[in-house]
């Protein structure tokens, strides 16, 4: 197979939670130890931090990831989604994983992939993992992908554990309220492994607390710590408290002997796109009109995004807005502006919630906008409308973001 055919075949032959939703999600690890297992346990032969969260662990593993590589390590680096090409996810000092070895591992475990039934996701960290060991990285930065104690990369035992903020998210998988999904996120909280938490939350102080007693894990309240301030390139004051946590578990890593400079912390924050390619955080994609994307998708996301977008000068304000159709609508319209002329889309995958419905349920409740067939059809528009000195932002959802960068 080609590389084009090997991702196909990966997206298509077996589930991917972000395109279908809940059928493909397993609430299991069962698959990933016997794929561990199959590739002879590649998660114990690199060291690792381990990053969850609702909302910034993305923005946070990437900040490790530049720190470590201004270090002089060679830093692997799992997340996701990704935006354009399933090669993102994984990337060692922000090169991604080869085409050659995507195709190789895909031939080589075919037959135990076809036989265990394994998900896109649990192959995908598999991958990742047989990767980073065989490429000898000196630490990996590993991001979980949805939730903590079933996800499948929480069969690693990290040097430190990085929780980030708790949101409402994924509600159907991980529970209805802070302190379950707390509970969920704190199953990567490993005996006797310290663990950071980015943000202190009423609701999950107490759960963190707990599960990190009964382990016996040294933890840590980053935001309750007065730590000298660092700028980033990473645009969004929301990224106040995830640099937080990440200036703490660095402390960690040093403990664990890791030689790390201030200065290489200062240039690793200041140049985390640039060392990692990250896309998508309060990108800016144009300037006169200033087009600014930004991948929140839930509450809390979106709350701190409104707030960003909102003490930006313009003088009108354009929203490219799309979701998908497991979207809880009831629960964000309050967050979003209705000072804004919208431009409804349904981003293109098959959980996208269609353009006419979603345009219809803002309406009811007194927005303003149109609906367009395509996402690029209503960022085009906005582009044509919008005047110099207005704003346009685009978002709702990774995949609306993931057409128009």
């Amino acid at each position: 197979m080609t590389y084009q055919e090997t991702v196909n075949w990966m997206f298509l032959q077996l589930p991917m939670y972000q395109k279908q939703g809940q059928s493909a999600f397993k609430k299991d690890l069962t698959n990933t130890l016997a794929l561990g297992k199959h590739l002879k346990n590649p998660q114990h032969k690199f060291k690792s931090i381990h990053v969850a969260g609702t909302n910034g662990k993305g923005s946070s593993s990437h900040m490790l990831a530049s720190i470590l590589q201004e270090a002089g390590y060679k830093v692997g680096l799992y997340t996701s989604p990704h935006l354009k090409d399933f090669r993102e996810r994984i990337k060692i000092n922000s090169k991604e994983i080869s085409k050659q070895f995507v195709i190789g591992f895909i031939k080589r475990n075919k037959d135990f992939l076809d036989k265990q039934k394994l998900s896109f996701f649990e192959m995908t960290v598999g991958m990742a993992f047989d990767y980073f060991a065989k490429q000898k990285v000196d630490i990996a930065i590993i991001e979980v992908g949805l939730g903590g104690r079933l996800d499948s990369t929480n069969i690693i035992t990290p040097e430190v554990s990085l929780i980030t903020n708790i949101g409402i998210d994924h509600v159907q998988f991980l529970g209805d309220t802070l302190q379950l999904i707390a509970l969920e996120k704190a199953g990567v909280i490993k005996p006797n492994i310290p663990v950071v938490i980015s943000e202190t939350q009423t609701e999950t102080k107490p759960v963190f607390e707990a599960v990190a007693e009964k382990n016996n894990s040294p933890i840590v309240f980053a935001d309750q710590i007065n730590n000298k301030t660092f700028s980033t390139d990473l645009k969004g004051s929301y990224q106040t408290k995830n640099t937080q946590g990440v200036l703490e578990t660095i402390k960690f890593i040093k403990q664990k002997g890791f030689k790390i400079s201030h200065q290489n912390i200062k240039n690793g924050l200041l140049n985390t796109v640039k060392n990692t390619g990250l896309k998508g955080r309060w990108q800016i994609l144009n300037e006169n009109p200033k087009v600014i994307c930004d991948t929140a998708h839930n509450k809390e996301g979106l709350t701190l995004a409104m707030q960003q977008l909102l003490a930006t000068n313009f003088k009108k304000l354009h929203i490219v807005f799309g979701v998908v159709n497991d979207k809880d609508l009831v629960s964000i319209l309050p967050l979003l502006t209705k000072n804004a002329t919208y431009y409804f889309c349904k981003p293109d995958v098959p959980r996208g919630l269609d353009q006419n419905i979603l345009k219809a349920k803002f309406i009811a409740n007194g927005f303003q906008g149109s609906a367009f067939s395509s996402v690029n059809e209503a960022y085009q528009i906005a582009l044509k409308t919008a005047s110099e000195e207005d704003v346009i932002y685009i978002g709702g959802s990774t995949f609306v973001v993931a057409e128009v960068v």
